[in-house]
């Protein structure tokens, strides 16, 4: 919702809302998918929405983007093959990136439009889009994932919005499920998962969902996103042959890369779950 000089977006949910105030509107394109809007803030740079809602900022988006990709590929032995469904800001890719053992990263987003919008007005996620290791695709994901060779990727990252629109299906036991037949062995894949605070039951139901596909493991990484609903957010991953509770303890000492959020003491942090929401986890087990 646009208002004078303000951005806000309701999160009706919680009967709360964030805003930004801004000084200009840069951009607006309703894509076969979706409206996409940028704008300019006084001190968050420039701001992305998406149907209304904040996808990022300048300010911010090295927290999601960061969290989103090095606790799960620190966390797998060999993330040589990356799938990125969505991201089509390409932000996550840029992470993916840094990572020396990764030859080959494809990103697969409904809506080129997301993409052509970044690489005019936040070109510092688009830096690494014409890595020689970087493959863009415009394509459903979902069909992407189903049409992938079996145990043929090391790492999946679903950088998706919420679970409405063409989101929707990437939330389910179907996808899951063939999240699960492409990873190889000692594979991960992570989704973002929400607020702890004002959308537990997101995160529950995604570890049942990734229970129910087959992963040997559930971790969710919980950590600041200040303009997401309540500032509090998540990714929850699934290991399929890997215990991620116990993989963070092989992560190296130290990083050969330049991270903004990330550190290997929060890696750890970020996986101290707060108890009323283990208590949630544990109690959907038991049914």
């Amino acid at each position: 919702m646009l208002d004078g000089k303000w951005f806000t977006e309701i999160f009706a949910e919680s009967g709360s809302a964030f805003s930004l105030q801004i000084t200009d509107k840069l951009y607006e394109e309703q894509t076969p998918y979706q409206k996409i809007e940028i704008f300019d803030t006084t001190h968050f740079g420039k701001l992305m929405s998406i149907d209304g809602c904040v996808m990022l900022s300048s300010r911010d988006n090295f927290i999601y983007h960061e969290m989103m990709s090095h606790p799960a590929l620190l966390s797998c032995a060999t993330p040589e093959e990356v799938l990125i469904i969505g991201g089509g800001d390409c932000g996550t890719l840029k992470e993916v990136l840094k990572h020396k053992a990764v030859t080959h990263a494809v990103q697969v987003d409904i809506d080129e439009g997301v993409t052509r919008a970044s690489e005019n007005y936040f070109p510092e996620l688009c830096t690494s889009n014409n890595d020689p290791r970087a493959e863009l695709h415009f394509d459903d994901g979902i069909a992407w994932i189903k049409n992938a060779p079996a145990e043929s990727i090391d790492v999946i990252i679903v950088d998706s919005t919420d679970p409405v629109g063409p989101a929707e299906g990437l939330f389910t036991l179907d996808f899951f499920s063939d999240c699960y037949r492409v990873l190889r062995q000692g594979g991960i894949v992570i989704q973002q998962s929400g607020s702890p605070l004002v959308c537990p039951n997101e995160i529950v139901d995604m570890h049942q969902v990734i229970r129910d596909a087959g992963f040997d493991s559930q971790q969710t990484y919980q950590f600041p996103q200040c303009v997401y609903p309540s500032g509090w957010w998540s990714a929850t991953a699934g290991g399929k042959g890997i215990d991620l509770s116990n993989a963070v303890n092989k992560v190296p000492a130290t990083l050969d890369f330049d991270t903004l959020f990330y550190s290997i003491a929060g890696h750890h942090g970020a996986m101290a779950i707060p108890p009323f929401l283990q208590a949630l986890l544990e109690d959907s087990r038991k049914h």
